[in-house]
């Protein structure tokens, strides 16, 4: 179809009957929606097409400038990961469990978690700046990426990857709500037949409930593969618990099926 919107045609070698290809017409149809939801209704009732248009040309201004508002204040935050990297005025080192201790801010800490602030608070951290705080569940790598999380709010998707379980247990353990929905997001995202028992075990420990709902559904939509699966043994024998609640699960799912049926 030569498409009167998206195909490069010469208009004097179009047909005389104008054409609209799948995609443009439901990009149409969403426009005129999205322009329908800012008509205004007139003092009789009927919609005043004049004021759509501006309307929505007038919503679309407000969401560009919405746009620049937080592009702006991402700059301005852009300083904190420039203090991470180039650890300028540090004031206070993090030890991990393994490798060299790490410098940080006290003040980035403790605006980032409350436990954090109470750790730094308290009489043992009421010290000079050489003072250290011992993170001894994370070592060196894991370390560095909770703190370029701290302090930048974003992480590389191979360090995410790399880290995530370790993260959102130090998220949890540490009140780090952003950090718990950032590991979260991409678990969700990425749930697949190799790491479903993992995310639900973490899900479990942590007690997240979506997280846990999600993967246990997973996990009786795809039981063949996973139950029959030598990874599936080992989970079972470490958490009886979950092995005891999948059973129920996919019992409970095969009664609903035969009801329905």
């Amino acid at each position: 179809m030569d498409c009167a919107i998206c195909v490069l045609f010469p208009s004097v070698l179009r047909s005389t009957r104008t054409m609209i290809c799948p995609s443009c017409l439901e990009g149409a149809r969403s426009l005129i929606t999205f322009v329908s939801t800012k008509l205004e209704k007139g003092g009789d009732g009927t919609t005043d097409l004049s004021k759509g248009f501006p309307n929505a040309l007038r919503f679309l201004k407000e969401m560009k400038e919405r746009e620049n508002d937080l592009n702006d204040k991402l700059i301005f935050l852009g300083g904190s990961a420039e203090g991470f990297k180039e650890r300028t005025h540090t004031d206070i080192k993090i030890m991990p469990g393994e490798g060299l201790p790490i410098p940080a801010h006290r003040a980035l800490l403790a605006a980032r978690s409350n436990i954090f602030k109470n750790m730094l608070e308290s009489d043992g951290c009421k010290a000079p700046p050489s003072e250290t705080i011992s993170l001894p569940e994370l070592n060196h790598e894991e370390l560095e990426s909770l703190l370029e999380f701290l302090y930048c709010g974003t992480l590389p998707t191979r360090t995410l990857e790399k880290h995530v379980y370790t993260l959102y247990t130090a998220a949890d353990k540490y009140n780090i709500s952003f950090l718990q929905k950032f590991c979260e997001n991409h678990l969700l995202q990425s749930l697949s037949l190799l790491n479903v028992l993992d995310v639900l075990e973490i899900a479990d420990v942590c007690s997240n409930t979506t997280l846990k709902e999600s993967a246990m559904v997973f996990i009786v939509k795809h039981m063949d593969d996973i139950v029959f699966s030598s990874m599936y043994d080992t989970f079972a024998l470490k958490n009886p618990h979950l092995n005891v609640e999948i059973t129920r699960t996919l019992l409970m799912e095969i009664k609903n099926k035969r009801i329905y049926t």
